[in-house]
């Protein structure tokens, strides 16, 4: 018995290797869908099966109910020819009713449809007793239900107590049928289920059967094929009788087969370093690239290489790499090139700043192409790196560190001396002197403090943190802003004017953000303006020029003010990190982090500040927003 089931073992095994894997996975995913979908289907015939057993139910119970009504003032009048009429009218008007059976307090059957007591007793001489379920009360005016199987279906059995003046005469046997459309139904979804299952399995059988047969086979002789290349047998063929894409395929690689074993009678030597220098050009080709040979000419150049030294338009190739490399690169480079060339060294690398075409530093890396079995050099590979954005990431985070650096030394210098002084001298100092120093001591945390949250906020922006932007109520934000300030401007003695055109559109932007940039422009504003000056605040929308209907609307924002002003020369800077104008501005409190973090927020709205001044009558900044369009429902 093992030595067959082994047999059968084998070859479903042997068979089922023959499929790739997406067929196989295929194979499992329809089995799974199939199984899901079986599973979903009888358990919703299997629902529809309980609703037909619980319609039948009810059906049953107030179909009992009725006829009970109806026949038990006869049978207390013991009228049973009224009855006999009744149940046999009531039997042949309906499909629905299998049997009723009438029985007296004792169980004995008096009547029944389609049979009833004369004829059971002349056919069968015995008395005939109803058998009640063992839970059945007889004392009470509600119907019984249950059900049960027989060869023709389930029955639904209905057994209604007969009283009248709460006298107990009997009971109502009612059968049920089981509803036929119900019925048909769960069994025609069942077999349409089984069918669909069939089908698919049949389907999926026969595509892997093809895909064996015209896919798999051909491919593995390929695959044979293609190994046997890779070995070094270029007169390995396929002789398939296919078409198609297939048949183009093993057409391809036998013409291909047929030219390497040209080329193998040719020169396997000069095949085999043709090679390894497409090689070594391909595994450089995401950066600049240049392939010379030992006398310094020039084989192979990448368009990146011809970018970065400006050979677009000149045929280097053939040529001498030296007499076209930038003047900074020869002085470098050559003397390796010539050690490199007669063994000396196998690699050399550098750094080089470039003025022409561009300024920018370059990154050159040297490496020797030997052949396969590294005795013979073959040439030189140049792979040339643009690393210009890395040093200048490099030196901008070098000087914001030092502008950080310089800029807590001195709050933290002050702390510390005036922590000393009290710490030495405390005792000897007077309240008033100690409360100054504590005074002085808070206002440089406090500095400390905005410094450390202005970096810490700018450094959120420039590192490619994704912010939500959606429609931003200008109004509100800016009332939220002046209420802000508004206590901070009275005790300066400075007129805070609101002019916002009313029913402003809403704007696309981040609400918080856009917070941060008026709050930071509202504050300077009242930090560079004397008393009695103003800083006013405008909203309004652009009118769109007659050509420009397609384009969304603009809403221009101007915070202006009185006050001292920033030179020409100086507005240019102002924006910068830790920029701050030496004559009157150095002396106030700031980080010069507020309008670089302004800059940065306003342009990812993808929008510009800009700024009109005056030294000596005052500064206005604005800048627009899109207006936020709701798109129209079809």
């Amino acid at each position: 018995m093992l030595g067959p089931l082994k047999t059968i073992r084998d070859a479903i095994a042997n068979w089922w290797s023959e499929f790739t894997l997406q067929t196989k996975l295929l194979a499992v995913a329809t089995l799974v869908v199939s199984l899901v979908m079986s599973g979903l289907t009888f358990w919703a015939v299997n629902t529809i099966q309980q609703d037909a057993r619980l319609n039948d139910t009810r059906f049953g119970r107030d179909l009992g109910l009725l006829l009970a009504a109806n026949v038990a003032p006869l049978v207390a009048d013991h009228n049973l020819t009224e009855v006999a009429k009744f149940s046999q009218r009531f039997y042949s008007s309906t499909s629905s009713v299998r049997y009723m059976l009438y029985a007296d307090e004792t169980g004995q059957i008096f009547f029944g449809v389609p049979f009833w007591e004369p004829e059971v007793e002349n056919s069968l001489t015995i008395k005939r007793r109803i058998q009640l379920p063992e839970d059945y009360a007889g004392d009470t005016d509600q119907p019984m239900v249950r059900q049960h199987m027989t060869p023709d279906g389930a029955v639904t059995d209905v057994f209604v107590p007969l009283v009248v003046d709460k006298k107990y005469l009997g009971v109502l046997a009612i059968g049920i049928n089981p509803n036929p459309t119900a019925v048909i139904s769960t069994n025609f979804t069942r077999d349409v289920t089984i069918a669909v299952f069939i089908t698919i399995w049949v389907m999926v059988i026969l595509a892997g059967v093809i895909n064996a047969l015209t896919i798999t086979k051909p491919i593995k002789e390929l695959l044979v094929g293609v190994k046997q290349i890779a070995a070094g047998n270029f007169k390995q063929r396929i002789a398939l009788p296919l078409g198609g894409e297939l048949g183009e395929l093993i057409f391809s690689f036998n013409e291909m087969a047929e030219r390497l074993e040209r080329y193998e009678e040719q020169n396997i030597e000069e095949l085999t370093a043709e090679k390894a220098k497409l090689e070594t050009l391909v595994s450089t080709i995401a950066d600049g690239a240049v392939l010379i040979d030992n006398s310094m000419q020039v084989i192979l150049v990448n368009p990146t290489a011809r970018r970065i030294f400006g050979w677009e338009g000149v045929d280097v190739v053939g040529n001498n790499v030296l007499h076209h490399l930038p003047t900074s690169v020869q002085m470098e480079i050559t003397r390796p090139l010539y050690e490199m060339a007669v063994g000396e060294c196998e690699s050399a690398e550098f750094r080089i700043p470039l003025n022409q075409p561009t300024k920018r530093t370059i990154r050159i890396l040297l490496t020797t192409v030997l052949d396969l079995q590294r005795e013979s050099l073959k040439g030189i590979a140049i792979t040339v790196q643009d690393i210009t954005r890395e040093v200048e990431l490099n030196e901008a985070k070098s000087q914001f560190i030092s502008n950080v650096s310089h800029e807590l030394r001195t709050p933290l210098f002050n702390i510390k001396t005036y922590i000393e002084t009290l710490h030495d001298y405390g005792e000897d100092l007077g309240v008033e002197e100690r409360q100054e120093f504590l005074q002085t001591v808070n206002n440089e945390t406090d500095r400390l403090t905005r410094l450390v949250n202005d970096v810490l906020d700018l450094s959120k922006l420039e590192s490619g943190r994704t912010y939500n932007f959606d429609k931003v109520d200008l109004a509100q934000a800016l009332e939220q802003t002046l209420r802000t300030y508004q206590l901070n401007a009275k005790d300066k003695g400075i007129e805070l004017v609101q002019d916002v055109t009313a029913n402003l559109p809403l704007v696309v932007g981040n609400y918080d953000l856009l917070l941060q940039v008026f709050g930071n422009l509202i504050g300077n504003a009242l930090k560079f303006t004397p008393a009695g000056g103003k800083v006013a605040i405008r909203a309004y929308q652009l009118t769109s020029p007659l050509n420009n209907h397609n384009q969304p609307g603009k809403v221009r924002i101007e915070i202006s003010d009185t006050g001292i002003g920033i030179a020409p020369e100086d507005q240019q800077a102002i924006f910068d990190r830790f920029f701050r104008v030496e004559n009157r501005v150095h002396t106030l409190e700031g980080t010069g982090l507020g309008l670089s973090i302004v800059r940065n927020i306003i342009e990812r709205h993808h929008s510009k500040v800009n700024l009109v001044s005056e030294v000596g009558v005052g500064t206005t900044f604005w800048f627009d927003l899109d207006v936020f369009e709701t798109v129209p429902v079809a």
